[in-house]
C-alpha cells in the first residue's frame, strides 16, 4: 500500500475487528488489521498515524490472555483502546482492572453514558447518549496521568484519556451502529488526535492501482477466473481498464447458476469492457458427475473438483503464461487475533495453481479492500448495478439449493421459481431491503388440487434474511401480499410445483443456506 497515511487496528480477538477497520476507512483513512502477535518492529516499519486496540473476550489480568509490549506506548503514536483494548491500556500502564463480583458491574447492550464534552473524542456531542457495552471486567482505577472522560451508572471509567501522550480508551464500542455518534468519536480520534488528512478515496485507489498494474504487467498477458460474483467481476473491470486485450477472463458456466445469469455475465463483459472473454458451457458434464449424489458435502466436493479441472484444462490449452489474477479481497487474507496461533483463513478467492502451470506471478488488485469498497470501485468502473450489488451466492451454485440429487429437471424448476421471486422483489422494491433471498427445492412432494385434478408435485421454499454481518441473521418480514403474489406466480407459471412455503428460521439456530 503506497499511501503514506495508515492506521493500524491491532486485533486482540474482538468480534468487531473488521467493523472497526471499515469505520476508519469510511472516514477516508486507510487502515490495516494486524494480529496482536505482530512484532513491534513491523509496527515501527509501517509508521502509522495511529493505532487502535480492538476488544476481545479475555480478562487482562489473566496471564494467558493477549498482551502487547509496553514499548508501544512509548512510540509517540496516538492509541485508542476499545473495550478490552481500553482495559489492556489501563492495566499495562499501572491502572486497576477489576472483575465484577456480580452482575451489578457488568454491562451488555445499550447503555446510557455520560461524556465530558471537553475531551477531544466527545467534543461537540451531547453530554449523555447511548453507547453499546459488552464487558464483565471494569477499570476501577485509571493509570497515573489519565483522567476519566465518560461514566455510566455502574461503570466508573467508561472512557479515559491522557492527552499529553495521545492515549485514549473507551469501554464501549463506538464502531457499532448502536452507539450514538460513534463514528464521530472515531473521526475525532483520526483527525484531531492522529492528524489524518483523509486521503483514502476510491477515485485515487482506481488511478493508483491502474498505474501499478500497467507497470507490473507490461506487455504480458493476464488470466482471471471470472465467476460472475462481485469480487472477480470488479477485478476483471479494473484489469481491463489497465491492460485491455492483454486480459483473458475464463468463465466456467457449470449450468448451476440462476436463470440467464451466464448470458448476463457474458453480455456484460463482452459489450462493456475491452478483454478476451472465454465461456465454457459444461452443464452436462457437471450433472453427470452429480448423478445419484445426495449428500451435500459430497456435492460440494464434486462441483469444486470438477470446476477446478475444467478451468485449469482450459488454461493449459492456451493461457498458461504471463500472470494469474484473483479476486482476493481484504477479509480473505486477514490474520485472526484469536488464539495463540494466528491463521489466515482459506477462501474461494485464493486459488491454488497446479504445479505444471508456470505463471510469472499472482495479481490481486483488490487485496486491500473490504466488500463495500469493492462495490464502490465497481460502480465507478461502470459495472451494472445488478452485478455490483449481487447477493452472496454459494460456490456450488444451485447444486446446494436443490436438496438431494441434482437433476436437469430440478435445476430448471428452481431457476424458474427463483427468477419469479427476484422479479417480484424488484417490482416492490424489497430487493434493496434484504441481505439475501432465494428459492430452495427441498425435494419434497405434496398433494394438491389444480384444475379439479389431484396433483402430487414439488414444494418450493422461499428463504429471505436481513443481517449486518451474516454471523447472525433474522428472517425477513416480507408483507403477506407480496408473498402471496410470489406463491401464486410460481404455482401458475412453473410446471411441477403445487405448493410454496416461507422459511421463518433465524440464524442461529438455522443457517442462511439450507445445505
Amino acid at each position: 500500500m503506497d499511501n503514506k497515511e495508515i492506521v493500524i487496528v491491532l486485533d486482540f480477538g474482538g468480534q468487531y475487528n473488521q467493523l472497526i477497520a471499515r469505520r476508519v476507512r469510511e472516514c477516508n483513512v486507510y487502515c490495516e488489521i494486524l494480529p496482536y502477535t505482530v512484532d513491534i518492529k513491523k509496527v515501527k516499519e509501517l509508521s502509522p498515524k495511529g493505532i487502535i486496540f480492538t476488544g476481545g473476550p479475555n480478562s487482562v489480568y489473566d496471564e494467558k490472555s493477549p498482551h502487547y509490549s509496553n514499548e508501544i506506548f512509548k512510540l509517540g503514536i496516538p492509541i485508542l483502546g476499545i473495550c478490552y483494548g481500553c482495559q489492556l491500556m489501563a492495566y499495562s500502564l499501572g491502572g486497576v482492572v477489576t472483575p465484577a463480583k456480580d452482575n451489578s458491574s457488568s454491562e451488555y447492550g445499550k447503555t446510557e453514558t455520560f461524556y465530558n464534552t471537553d475531551d477531544v473524542l466527545f467534543n461537540g456531542l451531547s453530554e449523555s447518549g447511548t453507547s453499546w457495552m459488552s464487558h464483565r471486567d471494569y477499570i476501577s482505577k485509571v493509570p497515573d496521568g489519565f483522567t476519566v472522560t465518560a461514566t455510566t451508572a455502574v461503570c466508573p471509567a467508561a472512557a479515559m484519556a491522557c492527552p499529553e501522550k495521545k492515549l485514549y480508551g473507551v469501554q464501549f464500542h463506538p464502531e457499532v451502529n448502536h452507539t450514538d455518534r460513534g463514528t464521530e468519536m472515531l473521526r475525532s480520534f483520526l483527525y484531531n488526535v492522529c492528524g489524518c488528512k483523509g486521503e483514502w478515496k476510491m477515485e485515487s485507489f482506481i488511478d493508483t492501482t491502474v498505474a501499478k498494474l500497467r507497470d507490473k504487467i507490461g506487455n504480458k498477458g493476464v488470466v482471471l477466473g471470472l465467476s460472475g460474483g462481485v469480487d472477480s467481476s470488479v477485478a476483471a473491470a479494473l484489469l481491463s481498464k489497465a491492460v485491455g486485450k492483454q486480459l483473458t477472463c475464463v468463465f466456467v458456466d457449470q449450468g448451476l447458476m440462476r436463470k440467464d445469469e451466464g448470458d448476463f455475465v457474458e453480455e456484460t463483459f463482452t459489450k462493456l469492457f475491452d478483454m478476451n472473454f472465454v465461456r465454457i458451457n459444461c452443464q452436462d458434464e457437471f450433472l453427470l458427475k452429480l448423478k445419484g449424489v445426495c449428500e451435500p458435502e459430497e456435492k460440494r466436493k464434486i462441483i469444486g473438483t470438477e470446476f477446478y479441472k475444467v478451468f485449469w484444462n482450459k488454461i493449459r490449452e492456451n493461457y498458461g503464461t504471463g500472470y494469474f489474477a484473483q479476486g482476493t479481497i481484504y477479509p480473505d487474507r486477514i490474520e485472526s487475533g484469536k488464539g495463540d496461533a494466528a491463521k489466515i483463513k482459506t477462501h474461494h478467492n485464493q486459488v491454488g495453481i497446479p504445479e505444471d502451470i508456470d505463471f510469472e506471478g499472482v495479481i490481486e488488485p483488490l487485496k486491500d479492500l473490504f466488500k463495500d469498497e469493492v462495490r464502490a470501485v465497481g460502480e465507478k468502473l461502470g459495472l451494472p448495478h445488478k452485478l455490483v450489488w449481487r447477493q452472496p451466492f454459494p460456490g456450488p451454485g444451485l447444486g446446494v439449493r436443490v436438496i438431494g440429487e441434482v437433476t436437469p429437471e430440478k435445476v430448471h424448476i428452481l431457476q424458474e421459481a427463483d427468477a419469479i421471486l427476484r422479479d417480484e422483489m424488484d417490482k416492490c422494491g424489497y430487493s434493496e431491503q434484504m441481505s439475501q433471498f432465494f428459492a430452495v427445492l427441498p425435494g419434497v412432494k405434496t398433494v394438491g388440487v389444480m384444475g379439479d385434478a389431484r396433483t402430487y408435485d414439488e414444494l418450493v421454499a422461499i428463504r429471505a434474511v436481513t443481517t449486518d454481518d451474516f454471523m447472525t441473521a433474522d428472517w425477513a418480514k416480507i408483507p403477506y401480499e407480496i408473498l402471496g403474489r410470489v406463491s401464486n406466480r410460481i404455482i401458475n407459471e412453473v410446471e411441477h410445483v403445487n405448493r410454496v412455503v416461507y422459511d421463518i428460521t433465524s440464524k442461529p439456530p438455522g443457517t442462511v443456506e439450507w445445505e
